[in-house]
């Protein structure tokens, strides 16, 4: 079966790019390393970008440093080099880059803000991760904030600081308190999306560049559809 191409370098929005880094802004649908499905990763389409942008020869260098979940929109940062990238690797597994996602649910959380604070355990056979209030055994401790930054018609829009980096975090957690994600069916919305997304958005990174020491904030714009628009 022939490899179905999702994003190419004619459509590859990139946000952020330096001698160290590239930063794109994924779309719903791309993957972000190669699976089983063997669809073309978005590391191979950045490769591909930066070897006609720079007219490399052989091979080009790119680290995976995160991912995101496939219908999940936002921001990705590649290490375009191998000195950028352990540096990269630590800075997110010491938690020293603030994540900022966005999120629409149908129904109005509890509370307008609140920090929660689940137990996750991951089922690989379903690809899903269950939230408990207390420790499980094989769980890992997930912490969020959340705020309601806007009432739209149907919908709130959430902005989401992240403590932790657990397997469907953001998903499981809202999902739990009964805020399933818009289109996000595993986790408990009634419908999904007709292009099989969620409205879920890595919205903004901040952390000290790995290599310049300087801070670095990237926003990445949000996708293209109506309700994402409203919250323009």
């Amino acid at each position: 079966m022939p490899k179905k191409i999702l994003s190419s370098v004619a459509n590859l929005q990139v946000i952020y790019e330096d001698n160290h880094l590239i930063a794109i802004n994924k779309r719903p649908g791309d993957i972000v390393q190669g699976d089983k499905t063997g669809d073309t990763p978005l590391s191979d389409v950045v490769k591909q970008y930066i070897k006609e942008k720079y007219n490399k020869p052989g091979n080009v260098y790119l680290g995976v440093a995160h991912r995101l979940d496939r219908p999940t929109s936002g921001i990705v940062i590649f290490a375009k080099t191998s000195k950028a990238l352990p540096r990269l690797n630590k800075l997110f597994a010491e938690k020293e880059a603030k994540k900022t996602y966005w999120a629409i649910v149908k129904n109005k959380p509890n509370k307008s803000s609140d920090s929660l604070t689940h137990w996750l355990k991951r089922n690989t056979k379903q690809n899903k991760s269950y939230a408990h209030k207390k420790e499980v055994s094989d769980s890992k401790k997930a912490i969020l904030e959340y705020q309601i930054i806007k009432k739209l018609d149907n919908y709130f829009l959430l902005d989401i600081n992240l403590k932790t980096g657990r397997h469907h975090q953001i998903r499981s957690q809202l999902s739990s308190i009964g805020c399933p994600i818009k289109g996000d069916l595993k986790y408990g919305f009634d419908r999904s999306n007709k292009d099989a997304s969620i409205h879920l958005h890595a919205r903004k990174l901040a952390f000290i560049h790995p290599v310049k020491k300087e801070p670095i904030e990237i926003v990445a714009p949000l996708p293209n559809d109506p309700i994402w628009n409203a919250c323009n």
